[in-house]
């Protein structure tokens, strides 16, 4: 079995450029609600803001010897995806980490487990989503993958794909998918930003928002 692939394909620059311009939550609905990760996973400060492709790591839980080889392959603007057991009760990656990838240019780190030294990741000015804090520290034993599926947060990632994350949480989406939806969430914005001029003038939400129609399909009465 190979544990480590040590490079992987990843979108053109131009691509990650294009998608960086959405948020989450518009990427999320512009591909037909989909690739949300579960909403456990939140940034530890909030005003975090990271996208990029995947860097995918699987550890196993209480253990961090594989978050560190990854942080050793990454290269500028990766984001780490790293599946540790959905174990919260860990703080595997603290200021030290933190301090390695913002030196290596890594965007931000999602796990679906907990993290430490929370004032001082903050400080340095990664980017980190998580269950959230926990001091209690790990061990490095234990041999996971790097570069190679995962699933995290209810859905599956490949090296490559992209993360995009903010406050609201955590998206992906499938690298063969980047140009659509980039163009779906384009026209999600511009049509948003019309129905929004128009409920500034004073326009009827539910004619701007086409719910009054539905309404009515459905038979809705008012007294």
């Amino acid at each position: 079995m190979v544990h480590v692939i040590r490079t992987f394909d990843r979108p053109a620059a131009e691509l990650v450029e294009r998608i960086k311009k959405f948020p989450p939550s518009t990427l999320h609905e512009a591909q037909g609600r989909s690739g949300a990760l579960t909403f456990r996973i939140k940034p530890i400060y909030s005003g975090m803001r990271a996208c990029g492709p995947a860097l995918t790591v699987s550890c196993h839980p209480g253990d961090n010897m594989m978050l560190i080889t990854a942080i050793s392959l990454a290269k500028p603007g990766d984001v780490l995806v790293v599946s540790a057991g959905e174990h919260p009760e860990q703080g595997g990656f603290g200021e030290v980490l933190a301090t390695a990838c913002v030196g290596k240019g890594i965007v931000g780190l999602v796990t679906d487990a907990g993290v430490r030294d929370g004032l001082a990741v903050r400080d340095t000015g990664f980017n980190v989503f998580s269950y959230g804090l926990c001091m209690k520290g790990t061990v490095k034993e234990t041999l996971g993958t790097i570069n190679q599926p995962i699933v995290i947060g209810g859905i599956a990632v490949r090296p490559g794909d992209i993360v995009s994350a903010d406050d609201d949480g955590v998206v992906i989406v499938p690298k063969e998918n980047i140009a659509d939806v980039c163009v779906k969430s384009a026209a999600r914005e511009d049509k948003e930003a019309d129905v929004m001029k128009a409920l500034k003038a004073g326009g009827n939400i539910l004619e701007l928002s086409g719910i009054g129609k539905v309404l009515e399909s459905k038979g809705c009465t008012f007294a």
